[in-house]
């Protein structure tokens, strides 16, 4: 699949934003350029950060393996296909999964607050 979700961050307060379309332009937060994110690169364990899904009756069943505590906790779940995103966010002490469409090639993202985006590709 071509599509990517472009997520930028700022490193000072924490602001998130996400573009629609790659501007390779710099954007600034706090007066400091934002980081773009790029999924899989922080420094965390790989297995409580990757969604996971299993496909029941056409439907995708997403789970992420992490904690869901005030202060770290996965902020949302994306699935990105070529004609549509969807985005669920969620909250500390509900459990980090959701149902979605299934759709081959489609890319799925869960973005940690503590440890950046992470991906994964349905098959």
């Amino acid at each position: 699949m071509e599509k990517e979700l472009i997520i930028r961050k700022c490193l000072k307060c924490g602001a998130v934003i996400k573009e629609i379309k790659d501007s390779k332009s710099a954007f600034k937060c706090c007066g400091e350029e934002m980081k773009k994110m790029v999924a899989n690169t922080e420094e965390a364990a790989f297995e409580k950060h990757i969604p996971t899904y299993e496909v029941v009756d056409n439907k995708i069943i997403l789970k992420v393996n992490h904690v869901m505590e005030d202060e770290h906790y996965i902020e949302w779940i994306t699935i990105l296909t070529e004609e549509k995103e969807c985005t669920v966010f969620l909250k500390p002490g509900k459990n980090a999964e959701c149902k979605f469409k299934y759709v081959p090639g489609a890319k799925l993202y869960a973005y940690c607050n503590k440890h950046g985006l992470w991906s994964t590709e349905v098959k």
